[in-house]
């Protein structure tokens, strides 16, 4: 296999995405490391608010560039959209991966996310990229681990909290805590980012 860090893969990606003039932002450990401590992650996340109209385009710049999802895979996601599933992209000569999620109708907490992303430079490679805003971060990391409790979501939004406070809106995460029935387990992930803070 081809060497291919796996920033070096999130810019190719992003490439193809801007060349299809595709609205993105960047989600998972990688936007976590726009704000907080940077840990390993072994794929890219990224939102894309693709329409119909350049599904075509964007398959066609991520085969340019030996990321293989067919046109006709993408539409058929449109037409019976299954529920936070990711498009797997993953490229044929590294074996880096991507997971892409489609913004879908009906998804209000990722349309939300996406008005609120954030240009942040991250450096070479990627440089000037857009990212989810801190707080949507936090309820993403929620949602995941209400879902599977994987320690690596705490340590994440413990990392955020840390980071980001005294700058985060409050009011905004309470509502979507509230919204999604998220309330115990973000007393639960408090209680615990409370602790690991202090030892």
């Amino acid at each position: 296999m081809t060497l291919l860090s796996l920033l070096d893969y999130a810019r190719l990606l992003l490439d193809a995405i801007e060349a299809s003039d595709t609205e993105y932002m960047l989600g998972g450990a990688l936007a976590v490391m726009a704000y907080a401590e940077a840990r390993a992650t072994q794929d890219v996340d990224v939102v894309v608010n693709l329409p119909v109209e350049r599904i075509q385009d964007f398959s066609r710049e991520l085969q340019k560039r030996h990321v293989l999802i067919p046109s006709e895979l993408i539409l058929e996601r449109f037409i019976q959209p299954q529920h936070d599933t990711p498009l797997s992209g993953i490229h044929l000569y590294s074996g880096q991966r991507a997971d892409i999620f489609l913004l879908q109708k009906g998804d209000p907490l990722r349309i939300s996310a996406l008005r609120r992303k954030q240009l942040i430079e991250l450096g070479v490679p990627l440089g000037q990229v857009y990212v989810h805003a801190p707080e949507d971060l936090i309820l993403y990391k929620l949602r995941y681990f209400a879902i599977s409790e994987q320690d690596k979501h705490i340590r994440d939004i413990a990392a955020l909290l840390y980071a980001q406070r005294g700058k985060l809106d409050e009011a905004y995460l309470n509502h979507w805590v509230t919204s999604l029935g998220l309330e115990g387990f973000w007393q639960r992930i408090q209680r615990e980012v409370a602790r690991r803070l202090k030892g």
